[in-house]
Parts: C-alpha cells; structure tokens; sequence
C-alpha cells in the first residue's frame, strides 16, 4: 500500500506547526493541605508501576504509549505503541 497517497498534497503547510508533546508518568489524588506541604526532596507516589508504559499526549490528545529510557544524560521514550484514529480508552 502506497503511504503517500494517503497524505494529502497540502499536508506540508502543517509540519512546521509546533505542538505541545507531553508525557504522563502518572497521577495521584492529594489533598490540598498535603500538597502546600510539599518540599524540596519530598517524594509524591505516584499510581503506576516503574515499568509501566506511560502514555505520549499531543495538545492533550493520546497519541502513543511508550517506555522511559535514558539517552545521554535525558530521560527520553521509546514508542512502542502508536494509536490510530480511535484511541483506546484512558486508563484508570
């Protein structure tokens, strides 16, 4: 199947328009006496596991999940999980 003929021709006019990539680790609920509470060095627990994919958002659209890595001296993520048109649903 022949990737380009799916891609509109005027597509180009778009890939120089910055978006907002965000990557979730995870959440956690607190209240709000603990977080004023917070200070350098405090660890917040967060509902994940360390090996669970975390979840690749752009403009706050999942896009893709992935793994954490470490490249040089930077966290970074290996995608291993691209979502098509429909996304599944958000984890709880």
């Amino acid at each position: 199947m022949d990737v380009s003929a799916s891609i509109p021709a005027n597509i180009e006019v778009l890939m120089d328009v910055p978006v907002k990539l965000t990557v979730e680790l995870g959440s956690c609920l607190m209240p709000m006496r603990d977080v004023l509470q917070l200070t350098a060095g405090a660890v917040v627990q967060l509902d994940k596991v360390a090996d669970t994919p975390v979840d690749l958002f752009i403009n706050q659209k999942r896009i893709a999940r992935g793994e954490v890595v470490v490249v040089e001296d930077r966290f970074g993520i290996k995608i291993t999980e691209i979502f098509g048109s429909v996304a599944p649903p958000e984890p709880k």
